[in-house]
């Protein structure tokens, strides 16, 4: 009683204190709102988010396009005047335009030391100095220097070299270095299991690896996998000595400076490479499981260059954090954009980002306080992970700094959809929250995965930015299409980008038809000169997914979309059976339940992922006998099957059970499914859940059991 007591007095004292706030605030409002009126002009704001982005150029009985109507931006024709065809020429008028500007920025790492922590563990934390930068001149003359000294170890024109290496300013030094030879770069991710490196090396027939001093050592089992490879140059790190012993015999094991000083003393000269040479072969995984490498030319790339340049405006003073993967398609050509367009790039990594990142010694700030960026690109992870830091600190701040930020929140949210700005609450409430990231950030650039709503408003309100998602695939060279910075709508993939076709094309299995209402609906198809040539040694695929049609390169994308009046597109479901999840995993559903399947306790199961989610969840069909056996030995007294099916424990005992049995299938933790929906009824034809061959019907199985994917997801 004492407490429900004491509780009142603080709950009425926060509303009176809301209430005076929310009356101050409506006085403000009506004092200041005509000159807020005349300087902000919320109706052209307005005006803009809602203009037609896009026109549909062709309709069929079964597909329409769409195309943009931007016109190209002063960098995209400065790069048509420039003859900016591969990435080689795009480095050389980078170079001669920006020449001594900083072009990419490396933090210094000063020592590494213990440090004590309250509850008596000890942390190795790194104590970190000021960014070093190389300029537009460096980054040309050193490129240059390592693709020569790669000629000088032996590396052949046209013959392909593996870069699987953390995201860092050699990852880009020696791509660079790679095209001014006419090199093409596998990209391999840095996280992919020993299989599937070695897939990617053994396929592309090749003899040099480029590394870094953290993965290297990950070669002492590769090596016994990869016949061909003969040399591997690693990345220094700035405070160890690699070790260079305990590899395969007859391995030559070089550092990249050891490399560059090949360069600076040979008399190689670059070989230039041409529209149509192969600039990069970026490992994706595939629909069995296998990664697949996609072909992408230097055409691709340029192409995507100049529709990422209309797309994103540049401004004097930007500075973009890098820290995704390079080997990602999507970091790569943002952070080529930044060099052509005169944006120092600052390295860093997700352990020493911010001031309280995992690495970051006490009384040293992370890199984003010091390098104080104003875009960065994104993954919706990520984004989740700032809005739930931003929540939880809001609900640890006490009853009335809560209430203040949540009022706060709604006030700036109903302003902005009016179109208008709101200074002083963003300098007096939300400026804390900017300061994470330095403080100047005003774009951020989310790609790899669908953005959830909620989270892309957030983000947006909180850090007092714009927030723009995109969609693309490798096999486009992540371009497709962009939204407007000045679109204030949440849940949409924005227009198609310049130079860019989206098609859609009825799915009548899914009943996606283009003359569906309100909006037309169907399989994306995208084209234009960002499609990929295809798949490395893979014909079959690469005829199934890619087309040539009207003088224009095609690719199906198996995602299927509604296009919306002003030419924007939604995705709405995936007509493969191949996820991505929201960290960017590939789960391949299928090859997860072909090997689920023969876990004795699974008579059927239908695995789901949503790309919004980090994992995946079941319906399984139990087998009786072997449920009732695993619920025994689990201590779960003796019940029909039907409640057993209902019982939470005899679910997680399922889970261990798969858990245990995906382990020794090999699978990936990702694929494993975290949640699992015990299923009495067993899936028959006449159900309509499965085939009459007895495979099953994703969707149907998906619909029907919409409620249980839920209560598993909300779980």
């Amino acid at each position: 009683m004492s407490l429900l007591y004491c509780k009142k007095p603080e709950s009425w004292w926060v509303s009176a204190v809301l209430r005076t706030i929310r009356a101050v605030a409506l006085i403000f409002d009506i004092i200041t709102f005509p000159i807020h009126l005349i300087i902000q002009r919320p109706w052209r704001k307005r005006e803009l988010s809602r203009r037609i982005k896009a026109k549909i150029i062709e309709t069929t009985s079964d597909s329409i396009t769409v195309r943009s109507v931007s016109e190209p931006c002063d960098l995209h024709l400065r790069l048509v005047k420039d003859r900016v065809t591969t990435m080689e020429s795009m480095l050389r008028a980078a170079a001669a335009r920006w020449q001594e500007q900083p072009c990419l920025g490396t933090r210094a790492v000063l020592s590494e030391e213990d440090e004590p922590q309250p509850n008596g563990r000890v942390f190795k934390k790194y104590k970190m100095g000021e960014y070093s930068w190389r300029s537009y001149t460096d980054v040309s003359t050193e490129a240059r220097q390592f693709g020569a000294g790669l000629r000088a170890l032996g590396c052949a024109p046209r013959a392909n070299v593996v870069m699987f290496a953390e995201t860092r300013a050699e990852w880009m030094l020696a791509a660079h270095g790679c095209f001014t030879q006419s090199i093409p770069v596998v990209t391999i991710y840095a996280t992919l299991g020993d299989e599937a490196i070695a897939h990617g090396i053994n396929e592309t027939e090749v003899s040099t690896v480029i590394t870094t001093h953290e993965l290297l050592p990950k070669f002492k089992k590769i090596l016994a996998k990869t016949p061909r490879v003969d040399t591997i140059i690693f990345m220094e790190d700035q405070l160890k000595t690699t070790e260079r012993n305990g590899f395969k015999e007859g391995i030559n094991i070089v550092g990249y400076k050891e490399v560059l000083e090949m360069g600076k003393t040979s008399k190689i000269e670059p070989v230039t490479p041409s529209a149509s040479d192969t600039a990069i072969i970026m490992y994706t995984s595939g629909s069995t499981g296998v990664p697949k490498g996609v072909i992408l030319s230097h055409r691709n790339m340029v192409a995507t260059l100049k529709a990422f340049a209309d797309a994103m405006p540049i401004y004097q003073g930007d500075v973009l954090m890098g820290f995704l993967p390079l080997a990602h398609v999507f970091e790569l050509l943002a952070e080529s954009l930044c060099i052509i367009g005169g944006v120092p790039i600052g390295y860093s990594t997700p352990l020493t980002m911010l001031d309280t990142s995992s690495k970051i010694m006490k009384g040293t700030m992370g890199d984003a306080t010091i390098l104080k960026p104003t875009c960065i690109t994104t993954v919706p992870l990520i984004m989740d992970r700032i809005s739930k830091g931003i929540t939880d600190k809001v609900s640890r701040s006490g009853p009335l700094a809560g209430a203040f930020f949540k009022w706060a929140y709604a006030y700036k949210q109903a302003w902005q959809r009016r179109g208008y700005d709101t200074p002083v609450l963003d300098r007096v409430v939300f400026q804390k929250v900017r300061l994470l990231l330095g403080g100047r950030v005003r774009l951020m650039i989310s790609g790899g995965a669908p953005l959830a709503p909620d989270t892309h408003t957030q983000v947006r309100l909180c850090l007092c930015c714009d927030v723009v998602a995109g969609y693309g695939l490798t096999e486009t060279t992540s371009c497709a299409t962009v939204m407007d910075p000045l679109d204030r709508s949440t849940g949409r993939v924005g227009a198609p980008t310049t130079g860019t076709d989206i098609k859609l094309v009825n799915w009548e299995e899914g009943n996606y038809r283009v003359e569906n209402k309100p909006y037309p609906q169907g399989e994306v198809v995208i084209g234009g000169d960002c499609v990929a040539e295809g798949y490395y040694r893979n014909a079959q695929k690469t005829r199934e997914e890619f087309l040539d049609s009207a003088g224009r390169r095609w690719f199906r994308s198996g995602d299927v979309a509604e296009l919306h009046h002003d030419g924007c597109i939604k995705i709405i479901d995936r007509k493969k059976d191949l996820v991505k999840l929201q960290a960017g995993e590939y789960v391949s559903l299928g090859k997860v339940e072909a090997e689920l399947k023969t876990c004795p306790i699974v008579e059927n199961i239908c695995v789901y992922g949503d790309s919004s989610k980090t994992y995946t969840v079941a319906l399984l069909v139990p087998n009786p006998r072997h449920l009732a056996e695993l619920a025994a030995r689990a201590g779960l007294p003796a019940m029909p099957f039907e409640q057993l099916c209902r019982a939470p424990a005899a679910e997680q005992a399922v889970l261990r059970e798969l858990a245990d049995h995906a382990r020794k299938c090999g699978l990936e933790k990702f694929e494993v499914p975290a949640a699992v929906k015990l299923c009495t009824e067993v899936w028959s034809p006449d159900m309509g859940l499965v085939t009459a061959a007895f495979k099953i019907k994703r969707k149907d199985i998906q619909e029907r059991y919409k409620e249980d994917i839920k209560r598993m997801y909300a779980s």
